[in-house]
């Protein structure tokens, strides 16, 4: 069940939900979701200084992006078929009994802006400063300013609260992040089909 704008408020009063700053519910809460802010750092593919992406190269990830800090004065120019990684402002924290999920805005949409292009969920017992797959699927550069909403998170319960939370899962991989990281599926696949270190 998606919580409802009353409910999200009750949740974020009981410590359900935890936002670091507190969201402004008069300019962010919706009828059933919660609108998160651009964070400054983006993560950006330094497409000519890499040949193609090795997914069995735990540093290639790292080599072909440059993390960059955006200002009101120095914006995003999300360029039309980009793609860049960037956290909201928000530290977010979402309890064991709830699962919340990322959306893009329609005012954004409407511009070709997508925030995630496959991980909309964030699992029971998320920490950390949630990170958006900035994409422009429009023909126009568009500017993305730091704390603009860009986001809207929704809420659901779960049936029950979950035996791990993600925070505390052995092989998380994001748990507690504060900037934008790259994709760490090289740990995955160095792991190997049964989730063992390969020899």
């Amino acid at each position: 069940m998606i919580l409802s704008d009353r409910d999200i408020k009750k949740a974020i009063a009981e410590g359900r939900i935890k936002l670091d700053p507190a969201p402004d519910f008069a300019t962010q809460l919706g009828s059933c979701s919660l609108d998160l802010r651009m964070g400054s750092e983006v993560k950006i593919f330094r497409h000519s200084k890499v040949s193609h992406i090795d997914l069995r190269d735990p540093q290639n990830a790292e080599k072909m992006m440059e993390c960059i800090t955006i200002t009101e004065d120095d914006p995003l120019v999300l360029q039309p078929r980009d793609l860049v990684l960037a956290t909201t402002l928000e530290w977010l924290e979402i309890a064991d009994d709830l699962v919340g999920r990322i959306e893009g805005r329609s005012s954004l949409g409407r511009l070709g802006i997508i925030v995630h292009g496959t991980a909309s969920v964030f699992d029971p017992g998320w920490r950390g400063k949630p990170v958006m797959e900035l994409g422009n699927l429009g023909v126009v550069p568009v500017l993305l300013y730091p704390g603009m909403r860009v986001c809207a998170f929704t809420f659901e319960e779960v049936s029950s609260r979950v035996e791990t939370p993600y925070h505390l899962k052995k092989d998380n991989k994001y748990a507690g992040q504060e900037n934008p990281l790259a994709s760490k599926l090289s740990e995955e696949i160095a792991r190997g089909p049964r989730g063992k270190d390969h020899v």
